[in-house]
């Protein structure tokens, strides 16, 4: 990853990083929706996605959703915050 991109994940919400993520994976990402649910130290994330697209973010054995939390995870911890990431149906 390059300078750049570091630049970006510090001046993003991590409610965005989950969107940009979420719609590049789905075939209709207008039905993409991100909350955010901001604490202290934490803040809860929930990702909502149409019906036919929640396979894609769960992935085989669920893979995908366990590799969009490791980035959330990655990007929090530079902002010195923990985030979960909630996918709801």
């Amino acid at each position: 990853m390059g300078r750049g991109a570091v630049v970006l994940i510090g001046l993003m919400r991590m409610k965005d990083l989950i969107a940009y993520i979420a719609k590049a994976l789905v075939d209709k990402p207008e039905g993409v929706m991100v909350t955010e649910i901001e604490g202290q130290q934490t803040s809860m994330i929930e990702l909502r996605v149409a019906k036919e697209d929640f396979g894609k973010i769960i992935g085989k054995q669920g893979r995908t959703a366990n590799a969009i939390r490791t980035i959330l995870s990655a990007a929090s911890a530079k902002m010195k915050k923990r985030c979960v990431l909630e996918i709801l149906e």
